[in-house]
């Protein structure tokens, strides 16, 4: 699932009211008042209209006294309170990616959050050297570079011999050297690869160098690995041109998957037992009996419908009928009950733009057929 929902999906087995905070926090930002100023009156008054009460308006008043100053601009702010205390704050880089969110209600709304980083698409980014590399772990949408250096020996690849009957096995042991240091810096391209999921792998770097890292990868990193024809690692690399190059290979992977799950949606019409649910109704009841496996939605799709959010499962319904004597805890917007539902039964969520799955704007795949005795 996106990663906001499986990092908090235990949020969602809390009793509220849950306060929701999703806002512009660009320094920047604002007219003739300073923006940090009136930031935290301006919301705390909205939140106290909408029935926030004193410890939660409190909280979000000390939180916001933090400001963005130092990161930057745009940047995008996302907290959550509840019973007086701060569950989650975080700025977030880039501008809103859906219209401002201040709201007190009975379950957290990550909507905002899951917007603004719709998946957990973790990516490596490798730079090799013939003395070793760099390993970057990035995730798409997010602001992180966890690093690793590995330091590969560098004896006979700075001296040059000037010839002679000993030249031959200097650079006998010199290729040696490159291969040992390859098969290291794989190892733990490996490592991190494995780790982390990764979904590509984006290697560049001294030509040698990578090609003799390359050949040492596992088979599971050469099946996502991309190569970058650029050598990093050398003085007066084009930074901002690796940056971009790195960015347009992300999102051709991400295309990509879901280009693939458009396709696998699409070989199930006309099935006698689907594996696939489509239109609100029909995923609302895949989402209650627990059998999505991967819920697809539009982005600002629904947001008109209103659900029935459930203190335990089937976790949402479409009408007080469908409840199965589990307690209402609140009546939200369909996008947030269709979240809770996902991340309470362990379903994978990914967002598509506006009018990729028309004309029902929401489908899932199933863990077992529809009409099969599971």
């Amino acid at each position: 699932m996106s990663s906001a929902l499986h990092t908090h999906a235990g949020l969602y087995r809390r009793p509220g009211p849950w306060v929701t905070v999703y806002t512009d926090a660009s320094t920047g930002a604002g007219d003739s008042l300073h923006a940090d100023d009136a930031r935290p009156e301006l919301i705390a008054g909205t939140l106290y209209r909408a029935g926030a009460d004193k410890a939660d308006l409190k909280a979000i008043r000390v939180a916001l006294t933090r400001s963005a100053k130092g990161l930057p601009d745009p940047v995008a702010r996302f907290l959550l309170v509840n019973d007086g205390e701060v569950e989650f704050d975080e700025f977030l880089p880039g501008e809103l990616v859906m219209p401002q969110v201040i709201d007190v209600g009975p379950v957290p709304n990550l909507v905002p959050l899951v917007h603004h980083r719709p998946d957990a698409f973790a990516y490596v980014v490798a730079e090799a050297g013939r003395d070793g590399g760099v390993i970057h772990l990035h995730h798409a949408n997010m602001a992180d570079d966890v690093s690793t250096e590995v330091e590969g020996s560098t004896e006979n690849l700075k001296k040059i011999p000037g010839g002679g009957a000993s030249q031959g096995g200097y650079l006998h042991r010199t290729e040696n050297i490159w291969r040992a240091n390859a098969a290291e810096l794989a190892g733990e391209i490996d490592r991190v690869v494995r780790n982390c999921r990764a979904r590509l792998l984006i290697i560049a770097g001294d030509i040698r160098a990578r090609n003799l890292v390359a050949e040492h990868l596992s088979e599971a990193s050469k099946a996502i690995l991309s190569v970058i024809e650029s050598h990093t690692r050398t003085d007066g690399a084009d930074r901002d041109a690796f940056a971009r190059q790195v960015a347009e290979r992300v999102a051709a992977s991400i295309d990509a998957e879901q280009q693939r799950l458009l396709e696998r949606l699409d070989s199930q019409l006309g099935r006698d037992h689907p594996e696939s649910a489509v239109g609100l109704g029909a995923v609302v009841h895949a989402l209650q009996r627990a059998q999505v496996g991967t819920l697809l939605l539009e982005r600002a799709a629904w947001g008109e419908q209103r659900l029935l959010a459930l203190a335990a499962e089937p976790w949402l319904a479409a009408s007080t009928n469908e409840t199965a004597g589990t307690r209402l805890v609140g009546t939200i917007t369909a996008p947030s009950a269709l979240l809770r539902a996902a991340a309470l039964t362990d379903a994978h969520v990914v967002l598509f733009p506006p009018g990729a799955l028309d004309p029902h704007r929401i489908a899932a795949l199933l863990r077992w057929p529809n009409g099969s005795s599971t």
